[in-house]
């Protein structure tokens, strides 16, 4: 069964920071693409970052390119969402993603076979 467990969201004031978890099972971790997606209310659900789990490749989004970091340990099958200088349009519902034995060849957020159940961070001016 698989399971992609998310926390760390939380409301926070804009320029503050928050740092995001996902604990993964139940499908083959050490050769997978992870990633995180958000959807913001009234939109579509956006890809953020991702990281490749057997060489730790990782790639952003433009709009937090510089401001998150995304990270990853083979040991707990967790990866990580660092996020700094927080805006107010960083609000949305962060979802943990990932596509196994797979490298990270695309940026669709329709592009995973699994997903979380959504954490949400919320940035107020």
């Amino acid at each position: 069964q698989v399971q992609l467990v998310e926390s760390g969201g939380g409301s926070v004031q804009a320029g503050g920071s928050l740092r995001l978890s996902c604990v993964a099972s139940g499908f083959t971790y050490s050769d997978s693409c992870m990633a995180w997606l958000r959807q913001a209310p009234g939109k579509e659900r956006e890809w953020v970052a991702h990281i490749q789990t057997d060489s730790d490749y990782t790639r952003y989004a433009d709009s937090v390119k510089g401001r998150f970091t995304i990270s990853q340990d083979n040991a707990v099958n967790t990866v990580s969402l660092q996020m700094d200088s927080l805006k107010p349009e960083d609000t949305a519902v962060y979802y943990c993603a990932a596509r196994e034995l797979s490298g990270c060849w695309s940026t669709s957020p329709n592009w995973y076979n699994f997903f979380g159940q959504g954490t949400q961070v919320t940035v107020s001016s």
